[in-house]
């Protein structure tokens, strides 16, 4: 059995202000942080030996690995950063808060803009699509593969990328895996993993700082998965990232 240990980073100050973050850098809130030490504690207690991570450039994903690790005494493991694993690009509803975005575009819009497989956001305009592209952790990048909004499926075009390129052959080689991302981008790969359609997708929701162990057999064939935490915990952390505060 090969294992695969997925986190979404921990609660970020936009997380907790209930702002449409996307590939804004914001860190993460004191309850972020000590989510995320927790979360390796819960790894720790587990048992679970990952022997090599990845994680997203954004610095909410980067320091909750960072604290996580630590807290496993694992920080000396090699670490690879890849900007396929961002959030979903939410384009000019970056810094938006959802209240006012269901104000401005109407609750049901905003609704499928968050949940839908296919809907896409307003487009970032040109001058702030400018300054992202311009951003230094992107310079390797064609400009042609930065978004400017995104659809969870423009999100997985990236993330299977991601997964048939550079994370299967690690786990193929290497075994347990660690894998901290965000919302939208491990659902992403939880749908490419469980085979899930883009119905069943709109459904699932990923909360913050709480490890999920999938487990697939020697192909990579999906076998199962649970959280690392006990039904209460997963069952408010989950009720959070529906209402979008996870």
């Amino acid at each position: 059995m090969k294992r695969l240990v997925l986190l979404r980073h921990g609660q970020s100050e936009w997380n907790a202000a209930g702002r449409f973050t996307g590939w804004v850098d914001v860190m993460l809130t004191p309850q972020g942080r000590e989510e995320a030490v927790q979360a390796g504690r819960l790894l720790r207690a587990a048992g679970i030996h990952v022997r090599q991570a990845f994680t997203s450039v954004l610095t909410r994903a980067i320091e909750t690995l960072n604290l996580a690790l630590l807290e496993m005494g694992l920080s000396w493991i090699p670490v690879q950063k890849d900007w396929r694993l961002n959030e979903r690009h939410y384009g000019l509803l970056q810094g938006m808060g959802k209240q006012a975005a269901a104000e401005e575009y109407g609750a049901e819009q905003v609704r499928l803009w968050r949940r839908s497989y296919d809907a896409v956001p307003p487009v970032l305009q040109p001058d702030l699509a400018r300054h992202q592209h311009g951003d230094a952790r992107y310079h390797h990048v064609p400009p042609w593969r930065l978004p400017t909004a995104e659809s969870l499926a423009d999100t997985l075009v990236r993330v299977r990328s991601c997964w048939l390129e550079t994370l299967a052959p690690v786990l193929l080689r290497r075994g347990d895996l660690f894998v901290v991302a965000h919302g939208n981008s491990l659902r992403a790969l939880l749908m490419l993993l469980r085979g899930l359609s883009p119905q069943e997708v709109e459904s699932l929701n990923v909360p913050t700082g709480i490890p999920l162990l999938v487990e697939t057999d020697d192909s990579l064939q999906f076998r199962g998965q649970r959280y690392l935490a006990d039904a209460i915990r997963v069952e408010s952390a989950l009720a959070a990232a529906e209402r979008g505060q996870g």
